[in-house]
């Protein structure tokens, strides 16, 4: 039997009806900086892997951390994150998450030794966390009505979206140009810009105080949870599914997470209360971004591989070749998808994105080992512009349960899934590639062909990773009520 479920209007802060739409567009513009700054760095660093690897001496094994450090720390941290947000203002998590990550940044670009360059990396993470988690809880509050909402989602969610592109293209012309340390001196000064217009421009916060949910054994349960399974996730590739490893520390974490989703049932001041999940607006969302994100791998980190592995494509080469992905989502982000979603509602916006995303892991399914770029992959970089419409309607609709008191909680919460998802997408395709890959090769197949072999593979199980997303939306997902 299923239950209506009446959204929680969101209020907005104490601040925003005294705040003009030209300062609420500035905190918007800094919030965007502090996205792109993050995603950017996140895209930049797998371009320039390989000249790390050969300047710090980096074992196959061992370069992996460069990515997974970050990633642990990232994605085990935003839950925690975005709840403290709400308890000591948002304002605060968000400046001094920007401070750590820059410093973090100018620790890893001074690196000269593969420990130093990935404990910058985690505290990168960590930073990156803090900031990311309370960034769409500042947003919604600030933009309290649905229209407005709608384009500030849509300005945010391109930064995300076409910055991650960006980041490829940005990161091939540096290290090419100069070398791989300047893809993390090029985040000082965005972060000091960043952080020196948030002074000012981002609205003053007092928040709950931490007597409203200072649950210290729920926040060890969740961040020891989330950072044990993501630590099992991304070393799949290494140990396999049916390790013990594996298993064990799968296991673990889904023990702790139990343990912790107890806790929060019973404690008195929980870090998470569970009303934020029993909205299936806002539960479906999230679902749907995990299926996404993990899908969306195939194509972000996949494709680039293909062009430099199986294409020949230098870095540089690599990035300008991703680009047109970049405008295709950005075009729609900024120019069609908050119209579009206040003419026909995120759930239909969301489904017709999903719909271009499936045409588009569906082409990559057929890519020839001697590609022509403009049949064969351009079609693919244009269909991406789903994405684009895809992430604002899927955003609005995971913050459309939050209220005043638990926006960075459900903020923290929206950016969890999808480092969880990245996750899953990094661990699940890639070993599924590197596996069909390997078995040819063995079988005497030619290494371009079984590369492209592994990728189809890949990209066929993105596919239905989108499919399924799309079958979760169309059944779980309806409109918020007009507020």
């Amino acid at each position: 039997m299923t239950t209506a479920v009446t959204e929680t209007p969101v209020p907005s802060s104490p601040t925003a009806p005294a705040r003009g739409l030209r300062s609420r567009r500035t905190a918007l513009a800094v919030l965007s900086t502090g996205m792109l700054m993050t995603v950017l760095d996140g895209s930049i660093v797998t371009v320039a892997m390989p000249a790390i690897q050969d300047d710090l001496g980096f074992s196959p094994a061992g370069l992996s951390w460069v990515v997974n450090a970050y990633l642990i720390a990232f994605g085990s941290l935003l839950l925690l994150a975005g709840r403290l947000g709400d308890l000591i203002g948002r304002r605060r998590m968000f400046l001094a998450g920007t401070a750590v990550f820059t410093a973090a940044s100018l620790l890893a670009g001074f690196a000269g030794s593969p420990a130093l360059l990935i404990a910058a990396r985690f505290l990168q993470g960590v930073g990156s966390a803090m900031a990311s988690a309370v960034s769409l809880g500042i947003l919604v509050t600030l933009f309290p009505g649905t229209r407005e909402r709608s384009r500030a989602i849509a300005v945010f969610s391109f930064t995300g979206a076409a910055g991650a592109s960006l980041g490829q293209v940005l990161g091939g012309v540096l290290t090419d140009a100069l070398d791989w340390h300047w893809i993390f001196f090029i985040n000082l000064p965005i972060g000091i810009a960043a952080l020196l217009a948030a002074l000012p421009a981002l609205p003053t916060d007092r928040g709950l105080g931490l007597r409203a949910g200072a649950d210290v054994p729920g926040a060890l349960l969740v961040t020891a949870g989330l950072m044990t399974g993501i630590y099992a996730v991304v070393r799949v590739e290494e140990y396999g599914w049916t390790s013990a490893h594996t298993l064990g520390l799968g296991a673990l974490s889904a023990a702790l997470l139990a343990a912790f989703a107890l806790r929060q049932a019973k404690a008195r001041t929980p870090l998470m209360p569970l009303r934020i999940l029993r909205s299936r607006t806002v539960a479906g969302a999230n679902l749907v971004q995990v299926l996404m994100v993990a899908a969306l791998f195939s194509f972000q980190v996949l494709v680039a591989l293909y062009l430099q592995q199986v294409q020949g494509y230098g870095a540089a080469e690599t990035g300008l070749a991703m680009l047109p992905a970049a405008l295709a989502i950005g075009g729609i982000s900024l120019g069609g998808a908050a119209r579009l979603t206040a003419r026909f509602g995120e759930r239909r916006v969301l489904l017709t994105g999903l719909a271009l995303l499936v045409a588009g892991l569906a082409l990559l399914t057929r890519l020839p080992v001697r590609a022509d770029y403009v049949t064969d992959l351009l079609p693919v970089m244009l269909l991406a512009s789903g994405f684009g419409l895809a992430l604002p309607a899927l955003t609005a609709l995971g913050m459309s349960g939050a209220g005043e008191r638990d926006a960075g909680l459900a903020s923290g919460l929206f950016n969890t899934t999808q480092q969880i998802g990245m996750a899953l997408g990094v661990a699940v395709l890639s070993t599924l590639a590197a596996s069909r890959t390997e078995a040819l090769t063995a079988a005497g197949t030619a290494r371009p062909e079984a590369l492209t072999s592994g990728y189809h593979l890949a990209f066929a199980v993105g596919a239905a990773l989108l499919l399924a997303a799309t079958a979760v939306a169309a059944v779980l997902l309806r409109a918020p009520r007009s507020r």
